[in-house]
């Protein structure tokens, strides 16, 4: 367990400073915005990645059960975020933008199957 949590916890370290970065750099190019573009970017983005590296794991056997403990569970589990995702819907829904806040719904369950799909499709060209 102690040997896997050193492949788990420097992935999620990098994935949370990857979040940090790319949430902030869409919120600079969006800064108007009362929609949480960053989070949405940033969960896609994921889904589209987890995807990807979990159909090469799955598939091609490219990928060792260490670098998927760093990749899957640290990396992308530190990168991507639900817990943000609530948190910032139910700020739309205290802010009265309800349809905001079914939009971000919406919008993160189908973008975030769709780019899971995209990726495990992608690994099977890779």
């Amino acid at each position: 367990m102690l040997a896997q949590a050193l492949y788990v916890g420097p992935g999620g370290f990098l994935g949370a400073i990857l979040r940090f970065a790319l949430g902030g750099a869409v919120h600079r190019w969006l800064p108007m915005s009362t929609f949480p573009w960053g989070t949405l970017t940033v969960n896609t983005l994921g889904c589209l990645l987890i995807g990807f590296f979990a159909g090469l794991a799955e598939s091609r056997q490219v990928i060792g059960p260490e670098l998927r403990l760093f990749l899957l569970i640290g990396l992308l589990g530190g990168f991507t975020t639900f817990s943000t995702f609530g948190f910032e819907t139910m700020a739309l829904t205290r802010n009265a933008t309800h349809m905001q806040a079914m939009t971000n719904i919406a919008l993160q369950v189908i973008l975030g199957l769709f780019a899971v799909w995209g990726g495990l499709s992608l690994s099977r060209l890779w």
